[in-house]
């Protein structure tokens, strides 16, 4: 198997596979204990962001990824809309901001960002997002500098970018890119001044080896990520993983943990799956230092929680949901402690 620091850019090797294996491998209580204890060390209280995320461009990618319903390569359900006009985003953005998120992410499904009146809308919706005291996310596939260069500008946040897992396992799910292209995009963003949300997806048939080195490759960036979402599939019709069983919560939980301590400071992101989990399942993820979910009834083209069942939740386990002039405040400005 490569190692991750056979790719760029990396920094010193702040962590090593073995390492991060022997994290893996621990007894999950024991890990998630060890996880609570360094979310605890490093964070006052036990917040949790409330995020939205909106598919502003839906379906038609070129992109051959295998999980995904938004694939012009897969016969799935998902019917191709295009991008979005800015007032109607910022509609969703203000009612996302009034039911409780402090993050607006939106989505648009392309394998690469292109110059032209496309992208000018983009611009414009970012910067409507953060007028409105909101912190902005992208995710538009592919950046070059310049690019990110210009979404700064505009006052993004942060980019979400996910390297889905291990470069090894990669090219069994995904054939139109290559890892390497994910990590010049990561580069880009760090160069722009902007933020990194990257991580994966769980449940694809990868092996617990393939999870930690995907976590390893992430922690060994010269810029980590500010916030690690962490996805269990969602087998969606009409994509080659439709066929995949769930994702068992203990390796969901198990993940997370390892997330927490590889990554004191970030916001790890209980993402997408959490429709299939109980709430009991829920509550073990955050004790192993989740802070930070999606709401809404969609997640692109996903389905998820309601927001009504969210707030029962949260109210249940009584978890403070961070509130929006902090995270307006606090945009971009996460970085980590990682270990020599």
């Amino acid at each position: 198997m490569s190692s991750p620091a056979s790719a760029k850019p990396f920094g010193p090797g702040r962590w090593t596979l073995k390492a991060v294996r022997e994290l893996f491998d621990r007894p999950l209580l024991d890990l998630v204990f060890e996880a609570a204890r360094v979310y605890r060390e490093h964070h006052a209280r036990q917040e949790v962001q409330l995020c939205t995320l909106l598919s502003v461009k839906t379906g038609a990618c070129p992109e051959d990824c295998g999980y995904c319903p938004q694939s012009a390569h897969h016969d799935s359900p998902v019917k191709p809309q295009k991008l979005m006009e800015p007032r109607e985003v910022l509609e969703r953005a203000r009612e996302a901001r009034e039911a409780g998120s402090t993050r607006f992410c939106m989505g648009a499904a392309w394998r690469e960002v292109k110059d032209g009146p496309d992208f000018e809308r983009v611009l414009e919706m970012v910067r409507g997002v953060r007028a409105l005291g909101l912190e902005a996310c992208c995710t538009l596939g592919m950046l070059t500098e310049e690019q990110a260069r210009r979404l700064k500008e505009a006052g993004l946040s942060a980019y979400n970018h996910n390297l889905d897992s291990s470069e090894d396992f990669y090219g069994s799910i995904i054939s139109t890119r290559t890892y390497e292209e994910r990590l010049q995009t990561l580069q880009n963003v760090a160069r722009a001044g902007i933020a990194a949300c990257c991580g994966g997806i769980i449940g694809m048939g990868e092996s617990v080896e393939d999870r930690a080195t995907l976590l390893c490759t992430l922690a060994n960036l010269d810029s980590p990520p500010e916030s690690v979402p962490i996805n269990a599939l969602v087998a969606a019709p009409g994509t080659p993983l439709e066929g995949k069983p769930p994702v068992d919560p203990f390796e969901l939980v198990r993940m997370i943990a390892a997330a927490r301590v590889l990554f004191p400071r970030a916001k790890v992101r209980l993402s997408a799956g959490r429709l299939s989990l109980s709430p009991e399942a829920q509550a073990l993820c955050f004790m192993a230092g989740a802070d930070s979910i999606f709401t809404g009834e969609k997640l692109l083209t996903t389905p998820n929680p309601s927001w009504e069942s969210d707030r029962a939740l949260l109210k249940t386990l009584g978890l403070t949901p961070l509130e929006p002039e902090a995270g307006a405040a606090t945009a971009g400005s996460c970085r980590h402690a990682l270990k020599d």
